[in-house]
Order: C-alpha cells, then sequence, then structure tokens
C-alpha cells in the first residue's frame, strides 16, 4: 500500500509528533508553507495551536487574519487545539465566542486534541481518509493576504460579544477608532444605531474587563 504523506511547516518541530507520524507509516515532507502547518491533501490543510497559541493570537489579534487567509486557501481548513481546556486562562465566553466565529464566519471545522501523540494520530486518520480512497495527494498551495487597517479594526470589533460586521461598521464610523469604542461609557454606545442599553453594557463590562 502506497505511504501517507503529509507537507508540514518547517517551523513546526515538534519531535514527539514527528516521530509518531512516522511510526504511523506517514512520510514527512518539510517546506515554508504560506498558510497553516500541515497539508494533507490539495483541499484539507490544518493549523495547529497549543492552548496558548490559540489564546495569544486572540489577544493580539492574528487569529481571524489567520483563519480569513486558510479560508481562502484550502476547500476544508482545520483549526486543531491542543492541550487541557484547564490550562486556558481567558473567559469561557470568550474562547467559545473565537471558535463560534471561527465555523460561522470562515466556514472552518475547529477540533481538539489532548496533547502531541494525539494530534498526530489525528492526521495520520485525515491524510489516510483523503489519499488512500480518493488519492487527493498533499500539495504546497496557499496565499496571503494584506489587510488593511480598516479590516484589522473590524476583525477586532467583530469579537466582542453580538458584533456583526454591520454593527461593527457602524462603531467605527461614530467613534472613529478601536480605541473610541473601547474606552466609550454604555451610554455613548447606546448613540450608536441598533445598540440598545443592554448590549451597550455588555460590551463595556468586556471591553473593560470587568467581567
Amino acid at each position: 500500500m502506497k505511504s501517507l504523506r503529509i507537507i508540514v511547516d518547517n517551523r513546526e518541530r515538534n519531535l514527539t509528533m514527528q516521530e509518531e507520524l512516522v511510526n504511523l507509516g506517514v512520510e514527512i515532507n518539510f517546506a515554508q508553507l504560506p498558510v497553516g502547518d500541515y497539508i494533507l491533501s490539495d483541499r484539507v490543510c490544518i493549523e495547529r495551536k497549543t492552548v496558548q497559541d490559540f489564546e495569544k493570537s486572540i489577544i493580539d489579534n492574528r487569529l481571524f487574519e489567520q483563519t480569513k487567509r486558510l479560508s481562502l486557501s484550502f476547500n476544508k481548513p482545520i483549526i486543531l487545539i491542543e492541550g487541557d481546556e484547564s490550562e486556558f486562562r481567558l473567559g469561557e465566553n470568550v474562547i467559545l465566542g473565537a471558535m463560534l466565529k471561527i465555523y460561522h464566519d470562515f466556514n472552518i471545522q475547529v477540533i481538539r486534541s489532548r496533547d502531541a501523540l494525539q494530534t498526530a494520530v489525528i492526521l495520520a486518520k485525515f491524510a489516510e481518509k483523503e489519499q488512500i480512497p480518493d488519492a487527493r495527494e498533499p500539495r504546497l498551495t496557499g496565499m496571503k493576504k494584506a489587510f488593511s487597517d480598516y479590516e484589522r479594526k473590524m476583525m477586532i470589533l467583530e469579537m466582542l460579544p453580538g458584533i456583526g460586521p454591520q454593527l461593527a461598521k457602524r462603531l467605527l464610523g461614530h467613534f472613529g477608532s478601536v480605541r473610541g469604542v473601547i474606552s466609550a461609557s454604555a451610554d455613548e454606545l447606546c448613540e450608536v444605531e441598533k445598540i440598545g442599553k443592554k448590549k451597550a453594557e455588555r460590551i463595556h463590562s468586556l471591553a473593560n474587563g470587568s467581567e
């Protein structure tokens, strides 16, 4: 039987995972990937993030830029979060909100893995399902897209609960900047169309770390 093959980003150097992939009969090819960490077929690419990586990408506002590039580059992109739930430091609502946005806005599946060994098994299983029955070979693809400052600001605001693209646009138009939105009082937020008192208080509370 033809061996499985996975293209791995050359910055991914988890030796435990690599050894386990080899033990599972997977041939590893390293390359500089423009998006993602593991290409399993012409349509499946996995971005692996530890719990700490996932939280950091939320905090520094890289998460949705990365997910957008991934969704533009592959038909079946996946984000794999590795580690125990107890390691999350951000609030449950923030983590769940980010996961839901990844799926709803970018059509990217989010899956969980206990550790590097389980991640290797998941990668091998996905590669087998893609490559054995349908002969879908992994190939280097992907694209990088430069986002404007305005798009970055929109992505940040859309992380807040109940804020979609239209409401984020209204907030930016009213306050002029993300800082202006974050520093606004609940009463000032109520001045924006479609934002009621309850939503304004919720946004203000989360933006200022009182929850």
